[in-house]
């Protein structure tokens, strides 16, 4: 195929000619007199840019000297940036900056070399002040003054275009120091001796702490195409700082780290940026976590994140890989018009084996070496729009396929089919061993306790535990709801399975590890049924704590009422599934002649028509035994008067140990106590008293600590 020939007149070629001509000596002439000028226009700028700095930001910046080098490169010398009644923030002794004329054209400012000699960056932390604030005091003003609003897709962009275009294509950094002084207590400090760009290569040499490591920072940069690949790494030994575990007694080392950057652009509306993150040997030890050192040999994390004009997202493209198992995460946050928090997990079918072992090391005790057969699969789904928490969405989902335990861990968990020992703890302190089993006077089999109490119990705390499989959603549903209306854990989601399975099986440490352990576990025993529900029932009833050093409805029956488990009547039934949640305040409840105060009719009407209506008792109209309920004649004398009035709510309970009840949580100074609260002391809580007596303060302290001296004697 040929195409036809257009012929253009001559003239207009040579009109062309003419124009493009004039165009060229008049940019050639413009550009002549700004190179003849440029010094004087870079004295200019450099004078407006420091008036800007010191009026919207407080910082003094001083410069020595400056000049360009070239064409477009500019030196300066003995720069300084102290902010306003602040420490030195930096100093550079020498430093040449040379940026791309092409963009330059068009408002892009993009480096071409950075080459830098003798320079310092120092971050002070005094009190609550930095030499930082400066930052914090600018975006004040901005939220202020800024009233539109712009897309997070638009911001992501431009702030990854900004820092992609300030990575030069040839960079020599020679003898930098970044150092952070707290408080004049402790220090961190990062000597780059030496770090270059050459061709998209990274290569530096970071000096810790003076002579503690020598880390490296290498990789591939492809700035143009939005690329990278880096890794850190130390000489012959673990990359740690000490400085994170003094301030937030947590270690952390690795032996790799690698970050991969593979696209960044536009997908429609969102922005997505693909990548990978990757770890060697990484170990973690923070006691809210674990008590242990928790190890991840090798993990790594596929992620495709969308940015939308209202939200981030990780997108279900993403895997997250550990050893030979894999997951699919999805989570997003969208911020307006209500935030919006989603979460789900989807790991595929895969061999139960793979999964077990590729747990950390440390993380489930319990479970460590333990050999299964045949395949699992799991589906989480989770959905909170804070306008709306009463409607949260939760499930949770671990399917088996051929499943089967080959051979238990470090822990048998059928041990408890038959006779054992349970050790119960108080504030991290072993009380004293219970043997379960016959040889117990106390121990009492489940069909000789009063079906009373079991009917009182199972209605107040699992009216579902004979037919879920150890895990009610609805229960879950409900507390997630209600502690993120109360922005504190005031409600657990707890099953007599979990309940059990967590004072037998696992220690009393309260980790996140050992909550994991405690699901987990519940699982392997309830879809196994490795335990029936009568033998869980009954060891349940056997161990519960039911007052100060009172374990077990055996040892109950006898403390409160002088009663066998099955001489108790309803009203005694459920009074003891009352005091489950709290037994140490069961006293507090008595009269002085030993019958109930009147402030727990309402819970004996409640739990007694909802055994009615389950056809589990006669209905009753007077409070169901409520009145005649007697506290045994030799725990009287160690009644309160009944004029002082004990706030109960305030005084500590045995609730789920992730699940904290409120007001009981210390204010904490660091993340980890923030999130997790802070641990308990091995003393017992002093319980403020409110009193309408003419009794000093002094008097009833002191009968305070003659009660609490009888209580322990009789329950010894």
């Amino acid at each position: 195929m040929h195409l036809p020939k257009i012929k253009i007149p001559k003239k207009y070629v040579k009109i062309g000619a003419w124009v493009l001509g004039v165009f060229l000596l008049v940019f050639i002439s413009l550009g002549a007199i700004a190179y003849s000028k440029r010094e004087a226009l870079l004295k200019k700028m450099m004078a407006k840019a420091i008036t800007k700095a010191d009026k919207d930001y407080g910082l003094e910046i001083k410069i020595g000297s400056a000049g360009f080098t070239g064409l477009s490169s500019v030196n300066m010398k003995n720069i300084s940036v102290v902010p306003k009644d602040r420490d030195t923030l930096s100093t550079i002794n020498d430093i040449t900056i040379g940026v791309k004329i092409f963009p330059l054209l068009f408002g892009n400012v993009k480096l071409s070399e950075i080459n830098l000699n003798q320079g310092k960056l120092n971050i002070v932390l005094k009190d609550s002040l930095t030499n930082l604030d400066f930052i914090l005091k600018r975006k004040k003003k901005d939220s202020t003054t800024s009233t539109n609003k712009v897309a997070l897709s638009d911001l992501a962009s431009n702030l990854l275009n900004e820092v992609f275009y300030k990575i030069p294509d040839d960079m020599e950094i020679k003898n930098f120091l970044m150092q952070l002084n707290d408080n004049d207590t402790a220090s961190l400090k990062f000597l780059t001796t030496s770090a270059t760009i050459d061709n998209g290569e990274l290569k530096s040499n970071i000096l810790v702490n003076d002579t503690a490591a020598t880390w490296h920072v290498n990789g591939k940069l492809r700035p143009s195409s939005k690329r990278l690949n880096i890794m850190l790494f130390a000489d012959g030994k673990k990359v740690e700082l000490p400085y994170l575990e003094r301030k937030l007694h947590t270690k952390v080392n690795f032996d790799t780290v690698k970050t991969e950057m593979k696209d960044a652009a536009y997908s429609g509306d969102d922005y997505k940026i693909s990548g990978s993150w990757s770890v060697k040997n990484l170990l973690i030890n923070q006691k809210r976590i674990s008590s242990a050192d928790v190890i991840v040999p090798d993990a790594k994390v596929d992620a495709d994140m969308l940015i939308g004009e209202n939200y981030i997202c990780l997108d279900s493209t993403s895997t997250v890989f550990l050893k030979k198992a894999s997951i699919h995460p999805y989570l997003k946050y969208t911020l307006s018009p209500n935030k919006i928090y989603e979460l789900k997990l989807n790991a595929e079918e895969q061999d139960a084996q793979a999964i077990f072992d590729s747990f950390p090391l440390g993380l489930f005790e319990s479970l460590e070496g333990i050999q299964v057969k045949g395949k699992l699969k799991y589906n989480l789904n989770f959905y909170l729009d804070s306008s709306l928490p009463d409607s949260v969405k939760f499930n949770s989902t671990l399917t088996p396929t051929d499943f089967k335990i080959v051979k238990w861990g470090k822990t048998d968990l059928q041990k408890i089919n038959s006779t054992f020992v349970y050790t119960p703890y108080e504030y991290g302190k072993p009380m004293r061993n219970i043997t379960i089993g016959p040889s117990n006077p106390n121990f009492t089999r489940l069909d000789d306790i009063s079906s009373n109490f079991k009917n009182a119990l199972l209605t107040s705390e699992d009216p579902s535990f004979f037919r879920h499989k150890g895990f009610v959603e609805e229960s879950i549903r409900k507390s997630i709801a209600v502690n993120f209306k109360e922005k504190r854990f005031k409600r657990g989601g707890s099953t007599i399975s979990m309940q059990l399975v967590k004072n037998v099986f696992l220690s009393r440490q309260k980790t996140l590890a050992r909550k994991a352990e405690e699901i987990l576990i519940v699982w392997l025993i309830e879809n196994n049924k490795l335990i029936s529900k009568q033998r869980m029932l009954e060891v349940y009833f056997n161990i519960i704590e039911m007052g100060q050093n009172v374990y077990g409805i055996g040892e109950a029956a006898r403390h409160y009422f002088g009663k066998t488990p099955a001489e108790l009547t309803t009203g005694e039934g459920i009074f003891l599934a009352n005091i489950v949640p709290k037994p140490k305040v069961a006293l507090y409840k008595f009269m002085s002649d030993g019958s109930l105060k009147g402030y727990l009719l309402p819970y004996f009407n409640f739990i007694g028509n909802t055994m009615a209506r389950r056809g589990l008792t006669a209905a009753d109209t007077s409070g169901y035994g409520f009145y005649n309920v007697r506290l045994r004649e030799g725990l009287r004398q160690y009644l309160l008067p009944d004029s002082v009035v004990i706030d109960t709510n305030k005084i500590e309970g045995e609730e789920d140990d992730m699940m904290p009840p409120g007001g009981m949580q210390d204010k904490s100074k660091n993340l980890f106590d923030r999130i997790f609260g802070s641990p308990k002391k091995d003393t017992v809580i002093k319980t403020p008293v409110k009193t309408d007596t003419v009794k000093t303060k002094k008097q009833l302290r002191q009968e305070r600590r003659e009660q609490r001296r009888k209580e322990n004697e009789e329950g010894g």
